[in-house]
């Protein structure tokens, strides 16, 4: 028995010995250990060996320690000549294998150099390795693959979305045909804002493509980190964003209005509008069309004149510029430069440079807030109306500047409910907002005529953010709405917008 034991156990060591690695060696092919890198680490370990793995093509190193080799041998065994070679050189015994890769990279080599000869179970495990370093580098050619496809797929749709920003959409229906055939066959659509944490986003993005069943445009945000914005020409969207928010936890959702398409960017900041006050609402949604707007309590006819008469000295200009500028200061104005040239995919000192460039046209000072909201005014409407209304041709008298606009009584009765809100706060926010807003949204400058704390003015108007349901510090259009209920209250002077700048380069010349 003792014979037969002994005999036994000698055979063992002769098929490999102590079985041991193989566990070991399988245990990288779990998921939370596929690392070529720490495979190459335990090989070294395992035959007691200096172990490098370097890529045929190139000679650039993948893994391991970089060890000396015969270039022949190696070109040899890349180009599929031999699989495998074995010598000695000056003590060193070193054996090559090759490791097959994707196409079209080529092969690998795995080179193990040790000072003893390689036995049995040195050669099972470096040729049981060389398989499983093999299936890792597939895995991780397929990983970076799809990685790559998914970066290039969301650039494309990055891309779209920029092409509408700016009311392109021949060319945004023409590059969203290849891959997504049908999805800007529409003429409207609504724009959604997810919110959640920057870390949490990507995984937030991949939940909005399941839940709106890839029918709709997804993005992942350019200009702020934990928003992912959705535009969606079916109107079953905004409940399956609405359903999936209700079980993420810190997640929010802003929806537009349904526009067209050549109001996207519109779209986008009523849906970045409506995610402020959905952070206030326990079902952590709102859509932009659950309150009252300013303009809808205008006289249409009259609005459309005197819009035309505020943007007309941009009319002299080649209509893709005037359209430019308009999109660019339409954006730049709900918010920063630099988050404006994120979203449109170009620089901020373009951005400045086309709002300055209106600024000028206009003779208008985009500092001054109520500039701002009346510019804003213009620019939302002059979007929104694609033809003259019914009866918009005859001039009336009297009422059409802005402040024949802001003396309507339904917007009148609008506007001292909104900023009546605030009167029952001992802080007197009502005096600060006005305050603040008359200086252009500079804290320390409202604090100075305040005779307060310049954070004392800025918890003031973050107190009011709540009860107004609108965010004020970051600016945009729920500003400009509380802006236009002062100037309609008679809390603000109206500014005076006072058309061409005759000194300017692109002003109309007159004979």
């Amino acid at each position: 028995m003792a014979g037969r034991e002994d005999r036994r156990r000698r055979h063992g060591a002769g098929a490999g010995g102590d079985a041991r690695w193989a566990e070991e060696l399988l245990d990288h092919l779990r998921p939370a250990g596929r690392d070529v890198h720490r495979v190459v680490t335990w090989l070294a370990g395992a035959v007691h060996a200096t172990v490098s793995l370097q890529d045929g093509g190139t000679g650039r190193l993948l893994a391991g320690t970089r060890t000396p080799l015969d270039e022949g041998l190696v070109a040899d065994i890349t180009a599929g000549r031999i699989a495998s070679a074995a010598c000695e050189d000056r003590g060193r015994h070193l054996r090559l294998v090759r490791v097959e890769r994707v196409h079209p990279a080529p092969a690998a080599v795995l080179a193990v150099s040790r000072g003893e000869p390689f036995d049995r179970r040195a050669f099972d495990i470096v040729t049981h390795t060389a398989q499983v370093v093999e299936l890792l580098l597939a895995g991780d050619e397929s990983t970076a693959a799809g990685q790559r496809l998914r970066r290039a797929t969301a650039d494309l749709r990055l891309a779209i979305l920029q092409l509408l920003m700016v009311e392109d959409t021949v060319s945004a229906r023409r590059v969203a045909a290849g891959l997504w055939p049908g999805l800007l066959d529409t003429d409207t659509a609504c724009v959604y804002v997810v919110e959640s944490s920057p870390e949490e986003r990507d995984r937030v993005a991949e939940e909005c493509l399941a839940a709106t069943g890839e029918r709709a445009l997804v993005v992942r945000c350019p200009a702020m980190d934990g928003h992912v914005i959705v535009l969606s020409p079916c109107g079953a969207a905004g409940e399956a964003l609405r359903s999936l928010v209700e079980r993420l936890p810190g997640t929010f959702l802003g929806g537009s209005a349904r526009e067209g398409l050549a109001r996207t960017a519109i779209a986008y900041g009523q849906a970045v509008s409506a995610l402020a006050v959905a952070r206030f609402r326990p079902e952590k949604a709102a859509a932009y069309a659950e309150r009252t707007r300013p303009e809808r309590l205008m006289d249409p006819a009259e609005l459309y004149r005197w819009t035309v008469r505020v943007l007309r000295p941009l009319d002299t200009l080649p209509h893709h510029t005037r359209a430019e500028l308009l999109a660019t200061t339409r954006l730049g104005l709900e918010f920063t430069a630099v988050n404006t040239a994120k979203v449109l995919g170009v620089s901020r000192n373009t951005v400045r440079a086309r709002m300055d460039r209106v600024e000028g046209l206009l003779r208008t000072d985009f500092t001054d807030l109520t500039v701002r909201a009346a510019v804003h005014l213009a620019l939302n409407t002059e979007a929104g109306l694609r033809q003259q209304p019914a009866d918009g041709g005859a001039e009336r008298p009297g009422r059409t500047g802005l402040a024949g606009l802001l003396a309507g009584p339904a917007l009148r009765t609008w506007a001292g409910d909104l900023l009546g809100r605030l009167d029952t706060d001992t802080r007197d926010l009502r005096r600060t907002l006005r305050t603040w807003i008359a200086v252009g949204g500079n804290a320390e400058r409202a604090a100075q005529t305040l005779g307060i704390h310049a954070q004392t003015v800025r918890d003031h108007i973050r107190g009011a953010e709540p009860v107004l349901e609108r965010q004020l510090l970051t600016g945009g259009g729920d500003l400009y709405e509380v802006v236009l209920a002062h100037l309609a209250v008679g809390d603000l002077d109206v500014p005076r917008l006072c058309g061409t700048n005759p000194g300017h380069p692109d002003a109309p010349v007159h004979g």
